[in-house]
Protein backbone atom coordinates (compact mmCIF):
# COMPACT_ATOMS: atom_id res chain seq x y z
CA UNK A 1 0.00 0.00 0.00
CA UNK A 2 1.37 3.43 -0.92
CA UNK A 3 2.05 6.02 1.76
CA UNK A 4 -0.21 8.52 -0.02
CA UNK A 5 -3.18 6.15 0.16
CA UNK A 6 -2.59 5.43 3.86
CA UNK A 7 -2.29 9.14 4.67
CA UNK A 8 -5.43 9.98 2.72
CA UNK A 9 -7.42 7.33 4.56
CA UNK A 10 -6.22 8.63 7.94
CA UNK A 11 -7.08 12.21 6.98
CA UNK A 12 -10.67 11.35 6.11
CA UNK A 13 -11.18 9.16 9.18
CA UNK A 14 -10.41 12.10 11.43
CA UNK A 15 -13.90 13.33 10.52
CA UNK A 16 -15.77 10.08 11.19
CA UNK A 17 -17.43 7.60 8.86
CA UNK A 18 -20.44 9.37 7.30
CA UNK A 19 -20.85 6.77 4.54
CA UNK A 20 -20.75 3.69 6.77
CA UNK A 21 -22.77 0.85 5.26
CA UNK A 22 -23.17 2.51 1.85
CA UNK A 23 -22.13 1.17 -1.54
CA UNK A 24 -20.59 3.63 -4.00
CA UNK A 25 -19.82 3.34 -7.71
CA UNK A 26 -17.23 5.81 -8.98
CA UNK A 27 -16.45 6.18 -12.68
CA UNK A 28 -12.99 7.35 -13.62
CA UNK A 29 -12.16 6.10 -10.16
CA UNK A 30 -8.58 4.90 -10.61
CA UNK A 31 -6.80 8.26 -10.93
CA UNK A 32 -7.12 12.00 -10.46
CA UNK A 33 -10.18 13.34 -8.66
CA UNK A 34 -11.95 9.99 -8.95
CA UNK A 35 -9.13 8.23 -7.10
CA UNK A 36 -9.28 10.74 -4.26
CA UNK A 37 -13.05 10.35 -4.01
CA UNK A 38 -12.74 6.55 -3.98
CA UNK A 39 -10.17 6.70 -1.19
CA UNK A 40 -12.27 9.13 0.82
CA UNK A 41 -15.48 7.15 0.45
CA UNK A 42 -13.84 3.90 1.51
CA UNK A 43 -12.25 5.65 4.49
CA UNK A 44 -15.68 7.08 5.34
CA UNK A 45 -17.12 3.56 5.60
CA UNK A 46 -18.43 2.79 2.11
CA UNK A 47 -17.85 -0.27 0.00
CA UNK A 48 -16.59 1.03 -3.34
CA UNK A 49 -16.68 -0.08 -6.97
CA UNK A 50 -13.75 1.51 -8.82
CA UNK A 51 -14.53 1.86 -12.53
CA UNK A 52 -12.33 2.94 -15.42
CA UNK A 53 -11.33 1.77 -18.87
CA UNK A 54 -8.09 0.20 -17.57
CA UNK A 55 -8.86 -2.70 -15.30
CA UNK A 56 -5.30 -3.07 -14.03
CA UNK A 57 -5.36 0.43 -12.54
CA UNK A 58 -8.67 -0.32 -10.84
CA UNK A 59 -7.38 -3.60 -9.44
CA UNK A 60 -4.28 -1.91 -8.01
CA UNK A 61 -6.27 0.78 -6.21
CA UNK A 62 -8.89 -1.73 -5.03
CA UNK A 63 -6.19 -3.81 -3.37
CA UNK A 64 -4.68 -0.81 -1.60
CA UNK A 65 -8.06 0.43 -0.39
CA UNK A 66 -9.23 -2.96 0.85
CA UNK A 67 -6.02 -3.33 2.85
CA UNK A 68 -6.16 0.21 4.24
CA UNK A 69 -9.85 0.33 5.15
CA UNK A 70 -11.15 -3.22 5.49
CA UNK A 71 -14.00 -2.34 3.14
CA UNK A 72 -15.11 -4.38 0.14
CA UNK A 73 -13.56 -2.80 -2.94
CA UNK A 74 -14.19 -4.13 -6.45
CA UNK A 75 -12.58 -3.26 -9.78
CA UNK A 76 -14.49 -2.94 -13.05
CA UNK A 77 -13.35 -2.17 -16.58
CA UNK A 78 -15.90 -0.11 -18.49
CA UNK A 79 -16.01 2.68 -21.04
CA UNK A 80 -18.77 4.98 -19.83
CA UNK A 81 -19.42 6.11 -23.38
CA UNK A 82 -20.60 2.58 -24.24
CA UNK A 83 -24.37 2.89 -23.75
CA UNK A 84 -25.06 -0.85 -23.80
CA UNK A 85 -22.31 -1.62 -21.26
CA UNK A 86 -23.73 0.45 -18.41
CA UNK A 87 -26.68 -1.68 -17.38
CA UNK A 88 -24.37 -4.67 -17.13
CA UNK A 89 -21.90 -2.61 -15.14
CA UNK A 90 -24.55 -1.86 -12.52
CA UNK A 91 -25.46 -5.54 -12.42
CA UNK A 92 -21.79 -6.49 -11.88
CA UNK A 93 -21.33 -4.02 -9.07
CA UNK A 94 -24.53 -5.02 -7.31
CA UNK A 95 -23.66 -8.71 -7.63
CA UNK A 96 -20.39 -8.09 -5.81
CA UNK A 97 -21.28 -5.36 -3.33
CA UNK A 98 -25.06 -5.14 -3.14
CA UNK A 99 -27.35 -2.30 -4.25
CA UNK A 100 -25.61 0.93 -5.25
CA UNK A 101 -26.50 3.74 -2.85
CA UNK A 102 -24.10 6.35 -4.26
CA UNK A 103 -23.17 7.01 -7.89
CA UNK A 104 -20.35 9.38 -8.80
CA UNK A 105 -20.10 10.33 -12.48
CA UNK A 106 -16.48 11.45 -12.53
CA UNK A 107 -15.11 10.03 -15.80
CA UNK A 108 -14.29 12.71 -18.33
CA UNK A 109 -12.06 13.46 -21.30
CA UNK A 110 -10.89 16.71 -22.89
CA UNK A 111 -8.70 15.79 -25.88
CA UNK A 112 -6.54 18.40 -27.56
CA UNK A 113 -7.18 19.60 -31.11
CA UNK A 114 -5.50 22.21 -33.34
CA UNK A 115 -8.55 24.42 -33.94
CA UNK A 116 -12.34 24.32 -33.76
CA UNK A 117 -12.55 23.97 -37.54
CA UNK A 118 -10.37 20.88 -37.30
CA UNK A 119 -12.45 19.10 -34.65
CA UNK A 120 -13.47 15.84 -36.29
CA UNK A 121 -16.75 14.05 -35.81
CA UNK A 122 -15.05 11.11 -34.09
CA UNK A 123 -13.42 13.39 -31.49
CA UNK A 124 -16.66 15.31 -30.98
CA UNK A 125 -18.71 12.14 -30.51
CA UNK A 126 -16.12 10.69 -28.11
CA UNK A 127 -16.20 13.82 -25.93
CA UNK A 128 -19.99 13.86 -25.81
CA UNK A 129 -20.18 10.12 -25.12
CA UNK A 130 -17.91 10.18 -22.08
CA UNK A 131 -18.87 13.54 -20.60
CA UNK A 132 -22.61 13.56 -21.27
CA UNK A 133 -24.17 10.48 -22.88
CA UNK A 134 -22.67 7.97 -20.43
CA UNK A 135 -23.52 9.99 -17.31
CA UNK A 136 -27.08 10.45 -18.61
CA UNK A 137 -27.47 6.71 -18.99
CA UNK A 138 -26.00 5.92 -15.57
CA UNK A 139 -28.13 8.58 -13.87
CA UNK A 140 -31.24 7.14 -15.52
CA UNK A 141 -30.48 3.49 -14.70
CA UNK A 142 -29.02 3.92 -11.22
CA UNK A 143 -31.57 6.56 -10.27
CA UNK A 144 -34.48 4.30 -11.19
CA UNK A 145 -33.05 1.47 -9.07
CA UNK A 146 -32.40 3.80 -6.14
CA UNK A 147 -35.89 5.27 -6.28
CA UNK A 148 -37.45 1.80 -6.39
CA UNK A 149 -35.46 0.83 -3.30
CA UNK A 150 -36.34 4.03 -1.46
CA UNK A 151 -33.28 6.25 -1.73
CA UNK A 152 -29.80 7.10 -2.91
CA UNK A 153 -27.45 9.87 -3.96
CA UNK A 154 -25.96 10.72 -7.35
CA UNK A 155 -23.08 13.15 -7.88
CA UNK A 156 -21.68 14.52 -11.13
CA UNK A 157 -18.23 16.05 -11.54
CA UNK A 158 -18.43 18.94 -13.98
CA UNK A 159 -16.03 21.73 -14.86
CA UNK A 160 -15.60 25.47 -14.53
CA UNK A 161 -15.14 25.39 -18.32
CA UNK A 162 -18.93 25.55 -18.44
CA UNK A 163 -18.69 29.12 -17.15
CA UNK A 164 -15.40 30.06 -18.86
CA UNK A 165 -15.33 28.15 -22.15
CA UNK A 166 -12.46 28.73 -24.55
CA UNK A 167 -11.68 27.66 -28.10
CA UNK A 168 -9.31 25.07 -26.65
CA UNK A 169 -11.97 23.12 -24.74
CA UNK A 170 -15.31 24.01 -26.31
CA UNK A 171 -16.72 20.51 -27.03
CA UNK A 172 -15.75 19.47 -23.48
CA UNK A 173 -17.25 22.62 -21.96
CA UNK A 174 -20.47 22.15 -23.89
CA UNK A 175 -20.78 18.50 -22.83
CA UNK A 176 -20.18 19.42 -19.19
CA UNK A 177 -22.75 22.22 -19.46
CA UNK A 178 -25.23 19.59 -20.61
CA UNK A 179 -24.27 17.51 -17.58
CA UNK A 180 -25.03 20.51 -15.36
CA UNK A 181 -28.48 20.68 -16.92
CA UNK A 182 -29.14 17.04 -16.10
CA UNK A 183 -28.65 17.77 -12.39
CA UNK A 184 -31.94 19.58 -11.82
CA UNK A 185 -33.84 17.31 -14.20
CA UNK A 186 -32.83 14.06 -12.54
CA UNK A 187 -33.29 15.57 -9.08
CA UNK A 188 -36.86 16.35 -10.05
CA UNK A 189 -37.47 12.97 -11.65
CA UNK A 190 -36.21 10.80 -8.80
CA UNK A 191 -36.90 13.01 -5.81
CA UNK A 192 -37.66 13.08 -3.01
CA UNK A 193 -35.85 9.84 -2.17
CA UNK A 194 -32.89 10.30 -4.53
CA UNK A 195 -30.70 13.38 -4.37
CA UNK A 196 -28.70 14.59 -7.40
CA UNK A 197 -25.97 17.24 -7.26
CA UNK A 198 -22.94 18.39 -9.23
CA UNK A 199 -19.49 19.67 -8.30
CA UNK A 200 -18.26 22.27 -10.77
CA UNK A 201 -14.53 21.65 -10.47
CA UNK A 202 -11.85 24.18 -11.21
CA UNK A 203 -8.21 23.58 -12.14
CA UNK A 204 -6.70 20.69 -10.19
CA UNK A 205 -3.20 19.27 -10.46
CA UNK A 206 -4.15 15.87 -11.91
CA UNK A 207 -2.93 13.92 -14.93
CA UNK A 208 -4.66 16.37 -17.26
CA UNK A 209 -2.51 19.20 -15.90
CA UNK A 210 0.61 17.59 -17.38
CA UNK A 211 -0.31 19.18 -20.72
CA UNK A 212 -0.66 22.69 -19.25
CA UNK A 213 1.77 25.54 -19.71
CA UNK A 214 2.41 25.86 -15.99
CA UNK A 215 4.14 29.24 -16.35
CA UNK A 216 1.01 30.64 -18.01
CA UNK A 217 -1.23 29.00 -15.43
CA UNK A 218 0.88 30.51 -12.66
CA UNK A 219 0.40 33.98 -14.13
CA UNK A 220 -3.36 33.48 -14.39
CA UNK A 221 -3.51 32.17 -10.84
CA UNK A 222 -2.23 35.49 -9.55
CA UNK A 223 -5.72 36.90 -10.21
CA UNK A 224 -7.59 34.07 -8.46
CA UNK A 225 -8.60 34.38 -4.81
CA UNK A 226 -6.75 31.12 -4.05
CA UNK A 227 -3.66 32.18 -6.04
CA UNK A 228 -3.06 28.54 -7.06
CA UNK A 229 -4.49 25.40 -8.64
CA UNK A 230 -6.09 22.78 -6.44
CA UNK A 231 -4.66 19.60 -5.00
CA UNK A 232 -6.72 16.52 -5.93
CA UNK A 233 -7.53 15.73 -2.29
CA UNK A 234 -9.22 19.12 -1.98
CA UNK A 235 -12.25 17.79 -3.86
CA UNK A 236 -12.97 15.35 -1.04
CA UNK A 237 -14.81 17.62 1.39
CA UNK A 238 -17.40 18.66 -1.16
CA UNK A 239 -17.95 15.08 -2.37
CA UNK A 240 -18.35 13.72 1.17
CA UNK A 241 -20.77 16.51 2.04
CA UNK A 242 -22.98 16.11 -1.03
CA UNK A 243 -23.08 12.31 -0.75
CA UNK A 244 -23.42 12.21 3.03
CA UNK A 245 -26.21 12.72 5.56
CA UNK A 246 -25.49 16.40 6.23
CA UNK A 247 -26.66 17.31 2.71
CA UNK A 248 -30.10 15.76 3.17
CA UNK A 249 -31.80 19.00 2.00
CA UNK A 250 -29.39 19.64 -0.87
CA UNK A 251 -30.45 18.41 -4.30
CA UNK A 252 -30.47 19.76 -7.83
CA UNK A 253 -27.50 21.97 -6.89
CA UNK A 254 -24.22 22.98 -8.51
CA UNK A 255 -21.39 23.45 -6.01
CA UNK A 256 -18.33 25.24 -7.37
CA UNK A 257 -14.94 24.08 -6.06
CA UNK A 258 -12.41 26.10 -8.04
CA UNK A 259 -10.36 28.25 -5.70
CA UNK A 260 -12.40 31.26 -6.79
CA UNK A 261 -11.47 30.91 -10.48
CA UNK A 262 -14.98 31.72 -11.71
CA UNK A 263 -15.11 34.76 -9.45
CA UNK A 264 -11.82 36.12 -10.76
CA UNK A 265 -11.70 38.89 -13.39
Amino acid sequence: MSTSTREAVARVRENGRPLAGRTALITGGSRGLGREIAIAFAAAGADVAVVSRKRDNCVALAGELAEATGRKITAHAAHVGDWDRLGGLLDEVEAGLGPVDVLVNNAGIAPLYPSLAEVGEDLFDKVVAVNFKGPFRLLALAGARMAERGGGVMLNISSMATGRPTAHDLPYAAAKAALNTLTAGFAQEYGPSVRVNTIVAGPFRTDISKSWDMAAVGEMAKTWPSRRVGRPEEIVGAALYLCGPHASYTTGSLLTVDGGRLAAP
